[in-house]
C-alpha cells in the first residue's frame, strides 16, 4: 500500500501540474478544469493518506481500508480525468464510476 500511496501522490502532482498549465489550452470549460483539479487534489491527498496509514502498526489488521482508498481514488480521479479529456464521448459510461470511487474512498 505504501507504493500505491506513492503512485497516487505522484499522479496527483503530475495531473495537477498538467491541469494548471497544458490542459488550459485544450479544455476551455471552467467546470471541467475545476473537476480535473478536484480529481488531482483527491489523488494527492489520498496518496498521502495511504503513505501515512500504511506505516501504522495496526494497518495490517484493516485489510479493507487501504485497497478501498486506493481503488476508490483510481476510480474517482481516473474517471474524472478520462471524462475531462474525452472529446468524442467515448468514456461517457464512466460517469457512474465517479460516485462509486467516492463511496469506496469514504468506506476506506
Amino acid at each position: 500500500m505504501w507504493k500505491a500511496g506513492a503512485l497516487l501522490t505522484t499522479l496527483g502532482i503530475i495531473n495537477g501540474a498538467f491541469g494548471a498549465h497544458a490542459l488550459k489550452k485544450v479544455v476551455t470549460q471552467a467546470d471541467k478544469l475545476q473537476a480535473w483539479n478536484t480529481a488531482s487534489q483527491y489523488a494527492f491527498i489520498n496518496g498521502v493518506a495511504l503513505l501515512a496509514i500504511s506505516t501504522h502498526s495496526k494497518f495490517s489488521f484493516h485489510r479493507f481500508s487501504g485497497p478501498a482508498i486506493g481503488l476508490g481514488t483510481l476510480l474517482f480521479s481516473g474517471s474524472i480525468w478520462a471524462l475531462t479529456l474525452d472529446r468524442e464521448k467515448r468514456f461517457r459510461w464512466m460517469g457512474p464510476v465517479t460516485p462509486l470511487g467516492g463511496a469506496l474512498m469514504i468506506l476506506g
